[in-house]
């Protein structure tokens, strides 16, 4: 068996965890439950925190910390959240100490700083090279190359395949494959493309712990990989210009070749769902929640190419296990099918 020394690279030992396989901070989605979860199990969480009140952000710290003591980070996306809210978001998980910060969308440097100078491990998920490299420059600990495949905003147009070893040639710090990864067959294509480890966001969505709806999970889990779209009309709460991959609804079939140059300054504010009294809007980057109600089938069902690997919503320990053994047999089938050296 080939467990640890075969899982224990670098980042391992930098994020404190057992396995280098990361859950994405899926905003929405990706609260303490799942945290905690994946965490307790061996991999790293990340609260996915984006626009939410730095009220919300510390209970949620605070409720993965009463169920593990096991490190975990919380991701923001600088630039498609107000400045204001922002700059309060990054301050109360630097008082809480959280152990890391990932961050997307664009390298903001003073956002990697203030982190930084906070003892923070930053993270920085991009999806090209420049960006990679930027965020080096700026500081950043580990990279998060993220393929066009990906699930949720996608920020680049070239595939895991080609992306990742181009970035893992191009920086000096550790480098996380983003974007069709959710088994362990991939984890062992992304340790031979260069990188460190493993970034999975609709595989840990689609499990028990996940606070993403049923409507959601049952979609993923159903899905194949063609029945993902990539398009910008899901575009209310964020910039212009800002793709997403979800699974194709009625909305999506409905636009038929027009699923990109949607302007989100021009999208109308009709309101189809609620979150606890909360509008949702028909066109807005919500994806279902559990505490969400509505026609909720017609909202963002974020998804990565990968829903076709999903056939199940298990908790998130069977997920993360699932991943590591079946890396452990594909590393042997690659060990006997390696030819001997001739005597």
């Amino acid at each position: 068996m080939m467990r640890e020394p075969f899982l224990q690279t670098p980042i391992c030992s930098l994020l404190q965890c057992r396995y280098p396989i990361l859950q994405a901070g899926m905003g929405g989605v990706a609260r303490a439950e799942l945290v905690s979860a994946v965490s307790k199990t061996g991999g790293y969480g990340f609260l996915g925190m984006v626009r939410e009140s730095p009220e919300l952000i510390a209970q949620q710290i605070d409720l993965v910390r009463r169920n593990t003591n096991q490190p975990f980070g919380v991701n923001l996306i600088p630039l498609a959240t107000r400045p204001d809210l922002f700059k309060a978001e990054l301050d109360v998980c630097l008082a809480k100490r959280v152990h890391a910060m990932c961050f997307f969308w664009g390298v903001d440097a003073a956002a990697v700083a203030q982190a930084k100078a906070a003892g923070c491990i930053v993270l920085y998920q991009v999806g090209s090279v420049a960006d990679a490299i930027a965020a080096e420059a700026a500081g950043a600990d580990i990279i998060i190359a993220q393929g066009f495949e990906a699930g949720g905003h996608v920020h680049g147009t070239v595939s895991s395949l080609v992306l990742v070893p181009q970035i893992a040639s191009r920086v000096r710090i550790p480098v996380v494959a983003s974007g069709g990864f959710a088994s362990g067959e991939s984890l062992v294509a992304a340790l031979a493309l260069g990188a460190q480890g493993i970034h999975c966001g609709t595989a840990f969505l689609a499990t028990r712990e996940s606070f993403a709806h049923d409507v959601h999970k049952s979609a993923i889990a159903a899905a194949g990989s063609d029945d993902t779209v990539y398009t910008d009309v899901f575009a209310i709460n964020w910039p212009a210009g800002s793709p997403v991959r979800v699974l194709r609804n009625a909305l999506t079939d409905e636009l038929g070749p027009e699923l990109l140059g949607h302007d989100p300054d021009e999208m109308p504010w009709d309101e189809i769902a609620s979150e606890d009294g909360r509008p949702i809007y028909r066109f807005s980057t919500d994806s279902p929640l559990r505490n969400m109600t509505g026609a909720l089938d017609e909202l963002a069902l974020f998804a990565g190419q990968v829903s076709g690997l999903i056939d199940d919503i298990p908790s998130a320990g069977e997920r993360l296990s699932g991943i590591v053994s079946t890396a452990e047999r594909a590393l042997r089938r690659l060990q006997q099918a390696a030819v001997p050296a001739a005597a």
